[in-house]
């Protein structure tokens, strides 16, 4: 098997594409937090000034979601197709939400009645909320594993991903993502509305610790096999210590409101969240509830290492090229947001 720096192609693809899904997390994560807040602001300009804080990036948030997307698909085909076979219901509906929260955007400021606009407002809310929602559906039917069969065909009933652990998952990433979004918010706003994001905000992290707690502890009563490996290497340990001190660190920087900082460590503690989950199944991807044999591992759901090589030196030249553009554009949009002739 061919390596890089010591670590195997397939270990080494099953890293960038965690790496790609990070970015999309964080960045995509707190545009759907925005939205998904975005009914509790009653007046136009508040909604307008909450809309054009995501307005300019959007967008190229979402090309995390289809460069990781393309990755999977590229680096390891069975268990993409197993995966979607699997969600095939909920995948649909992220498809059908994300096409929703886009013409939602565009289409909002297209017409000036009030129903229209509220119409669109109504339609990126809910969109905004079920795509994390969504989102975290799916990781926990991950996480919890999921019924394939010989030839690693999914063998259970399609509403079999509609189950307590991955809802209440589901739960979790809504609320982290909300507070992710109330964070950008609050530090792109000013005024009586800046005021407005701020209580919402304490709302969100109050109600992300809530779940937090809850799923934390349903995992370890009833999930056993997710801590087996840090009960087993005892080091491991590190990476749930820090993601719980990133977590405590939130509050205590909005209560200073330091809000920047907030927002570093919120998306830090995305971050650390799909460490963990990283850590928890490799090389396990896929995890078979019907036999152990039927799971799909980064080696025997790979690509050739040709393929996977290719697409490696592919990865080394494009990714710094989107990571160059993300910054540009942030760097081009900071500050509070100001509307004009050219605002949603």
């Amino acid at each position: 098997m061919s390596e890089f720096l010591g670590i195997d192609y397939p270990t080494l693809w099953f890293l960038v594409i965690g790496g790609l899904f990070t970015g999309y997390g964080i960045l995509d994560g707190f545009d759907l937090g925005a939205g998904a807040l975005h009914l509790f602001f009653k007046k136009e300009e508040s909604r307008r000034i909450a809309l054009n804080a995501v307005g300019p990036v959007w967008d190229g948030n979402e090309v995390w979601l289809v460069i990781g997307g393309g990755a999977l698909f590229a680096g390891f085909p069975i268990m993409y197709g197993t995966l979607f076979s699997a969600m095939y219901i909920p995948f649909m509906l992220f498809l059908a939400f994300i096409i929703f929260r886009a013409v939602s955007i565009e289409f909002r400021s297209k017409e000036p009645m009030k129903w229209w606009r509220k119409m669109w407002d109504i339609s990126y809310s809910i969109s905004s909320a079920m795509l994390a929602l969504l989102l975290g559906v799916v990781m926990g039917n991950i996480l919890q594993g999921i019924a394939i069969g010989p030839e690693y065909k999914f063998t259970g009933h399609w509403l079999e991903f509609l189950n307590p652990y991955a809802l209440l998952v589901g739960l979790t990433t809504l609320a982290l993502m909300t507070m992710h979004g109330a964070i950008f918010l609050v530090m792109k706003t000013e005024g009586k509305l800046y005021e407005r994001v701020n209580q919402l905000l304490w709302k969100a992290i109050f109600l992300f610790l809530f779940f937090f707690v809850v799923v934390t502890a349903y995992t370890l009563g009833y999930i056993p096999h997710l801590s087996d490996r840090f009960f087993n290497n005892p080091w491991l340990f590190i990476v749930p210590m820090l993601m719980f001190l990133s977590i405590a660190n939130i509050p205590r920087l909005v209560h200073k409101r330091k809000f920047f900082m907030a927002f570093i460590f919120s998306s830090l503690t995305v971050s650390l969240l799909l460490i963990l989950v990283a850590i928890e199944l490799y090389p396990t991807m896929l995890i078979s509830t019907v036999d152990s044999k039927y799971n799909l591992t980064v080696f025997n759901a790979a690509s050739s290492d040709k393929s996977l090589g290719i697409m490696l030196t592919m990865a080394a030249i494009g990714t710094p090229l989107v990571i160059f553009y993300t910054l540009f554009v942030y760097k081009t949009f900071r500050g509070k947001v100001r509307l004009d002739e050219t605002s949603y």
